[in-house]
């Protein structure tokens, strides 16, 4: 009978895994500003951030006849955090992005049942 061969145990990694109460914030905004918003969140403490490419459908006709201009090209911006630094995220995502101006763009946050692949 052929021996049986042991599994590698795992590397003990230098970073513990995220846990607890996770939430995905999410901001869309005009070509050209993803850059800028995900250095705000990354100086008020976000880990990374993931920039996304999109097309935006919408209110654009209406917004253009007032005088705003709108893209329809977007950036989209994710970033997985804590429940703890979520509200300070937001905010800074929020004022870089000038999201009270008409027409600058729309972020949210959606809270995360689970996330495998984050580390502190």
């Amino acid at each position: 009978m052929p021996a049986k061969t042991k599994k590698a145990a795992p590397k003990a990694s230098l970073s513990t895994p995220l846990k607890g109460k996770l939430n995905l914030i999410t901001c869309v905004l005009q070509r050209g500003k993803a850059n800028d918003v995900a250095k705000a969140a990354m100086q008020a403490g976000a880990k990374g951030a993931t920039v996304l490419y999109g097309r935006g459908m919408g209110v654009g006709e209406l917004m253009g006849a007032l005088g705003f201009t709108i893209v329809p090209q977007k950036e989209v911006i994710q970033i997985v955090t804590t429940a703890d630094s979520t509200k300070k995220l937001f905010d800074a995502v929020c004022a870089a992005a000038e999201l009270d101006k008409p027409g600058m763009g729309i972020a949210y946050i959606i809270p995360c049942q689970e996330v495998a692949g984050l580390f502190q």
